[in-house]
């Protein structure tokens, strides 16, 4: 049997971050992974969704062309060419971790793995064969997949999920999207942007529902004017799958609607992988589909750790990340702090982007706090302007009492790569006026912060 200080069970980017860290403080390791190293994101999530939404925004720009005074005629697509792009770059990530694993002495072993009692694991290989490694520590990292609902039976052809959604044959000239959280709005933008025809049914009031209402009626506005068809307010009731289009019943507040569709995408979430990995056998505690732990992601047995996705935080990559990191140095001796879950920044990739951290307006009241809020538009960004991507905005929601950053929220092109400054800004606990004296570079789309937190305070100049 062989044994090793630390074994981590999945490869996402929760399980490799850990292992690769848990090397580094000198403890011997091995990740177990049943498909491709570097798990869900870089395989089928973070990575080739990028890379798809990166094609369409060229599509994009060349068919605007005209726009930036540039003639390169009608725009044409070679729709298996832009998937094959994604997968190659997802292939590269996914060799990019196995090159890690073997710079930082990582042993990586190829299988189903499931705990036992005993600090040990069981992996069952390709051939089913069946090895036990054994571990001082095991870390339980094994992720989440697309959440299907008994109205919304996936066949991975007429009614898909988002592994279908990025490796389809053929452009759908239509498209039920079913749900408009991250996955959903990405793959809405995409082959809206590609040229399907998109239809959206949301069961809130407004898309992207766990932002910031501006923000959401923003997104709504600009889905709308790109030739999207919102649909609020409204569910799925049943599909019909027996012709050549899927129908779908959708009931809204009018009352029912029958839709036509090539494709339905159903995006209403993730389900935790923790069935048949050994929890029970083990008598690790869960509790509604997740993993019970601590600040520390130590689970009720001693020696069984779990993060990311199969834990209660945010289903996030660089939240799993940042737990896996944090688990291992408690477990290596180092002195750490627990994660604050108020400050950790979401993004939505699609076009136009979301970043956000922190309370939306709506929370922030609810909390009981006056505040002073400040938003800038991109309309008034020379950068903005210069780029022709005027859509969106930034805004700030401060404290009025005593200056805390309760929250930032922004819509518009390259916004996920803005908010860092605001999640930065928010650990060190900087006051708006300090933002204020921070010189940004101009003209920049990131100097848009500074004029909403100048907006909050009544000292904006550009508007």
């Amino acid at each position: 049997m062989s044994k090793y200080d630390l074994i981590v069970l999945g490869s996402g980017p929760g399980g490799y971050v850990t292992a690769i860290r848990a090397s580094q403080l000198g403890l011997k390791t091995a990740v177990i992974e049943k498909e491709n190293l570097g798990g869900v994101c870089l395989n089928w999530g973070c990575i080739p969704t990028k890379a798809l939404l990166k094609s369409a925004q060229v599509f994009e720009y060349l068919n605007h062309a005209s726009d930036y005074g540039l003639k390169v005629g009608k725009a044409d697509k070679d729709f298996g060419a832009v998937v094959k792009r994604s997968r190659d770059v997802a292939s590269g990530m996914s060799k990019g971790v196995q090159f890690l694993m073997k710079k930082n002495n990582i042993d990586v072993i190829d299988g189903y793995g499931k705990v036992k009692k005993g600090k040990k694991v069981e992996v069952t290989d390709s051939k089913d064969k069946k090895k036990t490694y054994e571990a001082d520590h095991i870390v339980i990292a094994t992720g989440a997949k697309s959440r299907e609902l008994p109205n919304l039976p996936q066949d991975g052809k007429k009614v898909i999920g988002y592994r279908e959604a990025m490796t389809l044959e053929k452009q759908p000239e239509s498209m039920i999207v079913v749900g408009s959280g991250a996955i959903g709005s990405e793959f809405a933008s995409f082959y809206n942007d590609m040229g399907t025809k998109v239809t959206i049914v949301e069961f809130q009031p407004n898309l992207v529902p766990v932002e910031d209402e501006d923000v959401s009626k923003q997104f709504q506005k600009i889905y709308k004017k790109k030739g999207i068809k919102v649909m609020t307010n409204s569910s799925v009731e049943k599909l019909d799958t027996s012709g050549k289009k899927v129908k779908a019943t959708v009931k809204t507040k009018k009352g029912e609607e029958v839709l036509e569709a090539d494709i339905v995408l159903s995006a209403v979430g993730i389900k935790t992988n923790i069935e048949n990995i050994g929890l029970e056998d083990v008598g690790i505690k869960t509790e509604k589909d997740k993993v019970v732990v601590n600040d520390y992601y130590q689970t009720n047995v001693p020696g069984y750790y779990a993060i990311g996705d199969i834990t209660h935080g945010p289903a996030l990559a660089h939240v799993a990340s940042a737990e896996g990191i944090l688990c291992v140095e408690k477990i290596a001796g180092q002195k750490v702090e627990p994660i604050d879950y108020g400050n950790i920044p979401g993004c939505t990739y699609a076009s136009p982007e979301i970043a956000s951290v922190g309370m939306t307006e709506k929370q922030a009241k609810e909390a009981g706090y006056e505040l002073k809020i400040g938003k800038f538009p991109f309309s008034a960004s020379g950068k903005a302007s210069a780029a022709g991507t005027k859509d969106g905005f930034v805004k700030v929601i401060f404290d009025a009492k005593y200056g805390e950053w309760l929250g930032c929220h922004m819509i518009g092109a390259g916004v996920t790569d803005m908010i860092a400054e605001a999640v930065l800004g928010r650990k060190l606990e900087t006051t708006g006026h300090e933002v204020l004296k921070t010189i940004h570079p101009h003209p920049t789309m990131s100097e848009a912060v500074m004029e909403a937190v100048a907006a909050a305070y009544d000292e904006v100049i550009h508007i």
